[in-house]
């Protein structure tokens, strides 16, 4: 018996020496965005948006119904949001931006419960001392495939207060807001 124990604590200690331990990533200290640049906001409908953002936005989602529209200036720049719905119902917002006079869709966006955000999101956004619970969580596909989870403060449902990345299975909490 006492053979056995002293070749388990050999294994033990030699599994030991085997690694670099690492210190684990430290908290953010916080989690809350400065607010965002203020935006000169109008509504724009279905009809009326220019015909280079409706091409942009069948192009990525064939067969979407335009349901309404915004125009949005900020910082000398141009960019549209456009509500809508897939062939199968299901609701879609697609973000674009003006670019020498062609529109680009920077990234597409859909509402989504906090419980269904991957588990490692949850984790990044709940480390920091200010974290807190989102009222509302957007899924945002960007175009180079990250994911960016927005996530609203209750209560204050005009922009995200937090936004985390989740790209090649890594969750990072965000401490800039895309200019879009």
């Amino acid at each position: 018996m006492r053979g056995q124990a002293g070749l388990m604590m050999g294994a033990v200690l030699a599994l030991a020496g085997c690694g670099k331990a690492e210190a684990p990533a430290a908290a953010p200290e916080k989690s809350v965005l400065a607010d965002g640049p203020a935006a000169d906001i109008s509504k724009v409908a279905a009809a009326d948006l220019p015909p280079g953002v409706r091409d942009a936005v069948l192009a990525k989602v064939p067969g979407m119904t335009i349901a309404e529209a915004e125009r949005k200036e900020r910082g000398g720049k141009i960019f549209y949001d456009v509500e809508g719905t897939r062939p199968d119902g299901s609701e879609v917002e697609l973000d674009l931006i003006e670019e020498a006079g062609k529109y680009r869709v920077v990234e597409m966006q859909r509402d989504i419960a906090w419980a269904d955000a991957p588990a490692p999101v949850r984790t990044a956004a709940g480390a920091a001392a200010d974290a807190f619970t989102p009222a509302r969580v957007i899924e945002s596909t960007q175009e180079d495939g990250t994911v960016v989870y927005e996530l609203f403060a209750p209560g204050k449902a005009d922009e995200p207060a937090a936004e985390v990345n989740w790209k090649d299975s890594k969750a990072v909490l965000r401490s800039e807001r895309n200019e879009y």
